[in-house]
């Protein structure tokens, strides 16, 4: 598929001018208060004090010099953004003037501009049955705008989703305390020990891009569902009353049992619909974070 430099371009100006938007009424200089603190990082060994705790004294230098030293810390002033996103092939669907994709792409954008308007670096891993592209964290517009150019403009080699994969990658990249934003439909299975895994160490919060179509099943007739990534084929009648309540019972369990397996391992959840205004979303989302 050819890429229009010229569209993709002009979508990231108007991206910025939105995110501008969004840092002024979200974040006015609480930003930091919505994640939970980076942590600390080694500042330097210094004479023990009475009262220090005991527990960060350096008994190494200690006993070279004969009399007790401690380790002394500071609170990490950087913090870092990793955004994992979905570039898999059910992300390219909806029902209205906006796919899950351009969803997905506006919120990327949004916590991309955030994180750099507070001098703060920013990674990302596109995936799909593979990790399509790594980009480590970096600070500055100009490495942002090149940044949300490859999330508009990538197209995947894989149709399908794995989400193990991408989570493993951000542990093995992401060596101090950070963010992790995932940003999909988590259509997918299989991934529930790297979760784990990755919010032990870091702030971790998972972005479901849904779509209306998901709640309700449209009131038609014959149709045929195909999965975009397995291409599997699915008759369907959208006029059985028994065939769309099962429709709608099957989401709302699956979007139920997700919250609940998140909650468990202290990642915040977001659902976002196609036919939601994302940045709205996104405000009420971390002012209600910053409640807690």
């Amino acid at each position: 598929m050819e890429i229009d430099s010229q569209s993709i371009l002009q979508r990231v100006k108007n991206l910025e001018l939105t995110s501008r938007k969004l840092v002024d009424s979200l974040f006015a200089g609480n930003y930091r208060s919505v994640f939970k603190g980076p942590g600390l990082e080694f500042n330097e060994v210094r004479g023990y004090v009475p009262g220090d705790d005991v527990r960060f004294l350096d008994w190494n230098v200690s006993s070279r010099m004969g009399s007790p030293y401690t380790k002394t810390y500071r609170e990490e002033r950087e913090m870092v953004l990793n955004l994992v996103l979905d570039l898999s092939a059910s992300l390219n669907s909806g029902s209205g003037k906006q796919s899950r994709r351009d969803v997905s792409a506006l919120i990327f954008s949004l916590l991309s501009y955030s994180a750099v308007a507070n001098n703060d670096r920013v990674g990302a891993i596109f995936f799909s049955d593979k990790v399509e592209s790594w980009v480590p964290p970096l600070k500055g517009k100009k490495h942002i705008s090149r940044l949300i150019q490859e999330c508009l403009s990538m197209s995947s080699s894989g149709k399908g989703t794995d989400l193990a994969l991408a989570l493993r990658t951000s542990i093995e990249t992401m060596k101090r305390r950070g963010i992790v934003v995932i940003i999909s439909d988590f259509k997918t299975t299989g991934y529930w020990r790297e979760l784990t895994l990755l919010a032990r160490k870091h702030d971790v919060i998972a972005i479901r891009i849904t779509d209306p179509i998901e709640e309700d099943f449209p009131p038609v007739g014959a149709v045929s569902l195909v999965d975009p990534e397995s291409g599997h084929s699915l008759f369907s009648w959208g006029r059985n009353r028994k065939f769309c309540k099962e429709y709608h019972d099957y989401w709302a369990l699956n979007t139920i049992n997700w919250q609940r397996e998140c909650r468990k391992r202290r990642v915040d959840t977001m659902i976002l619909s196609t036919a939601d205004d994302p940045a709205q979303k996104l405000i009420q989302f971390f002012e209600h974070r910053r409640s807690k």
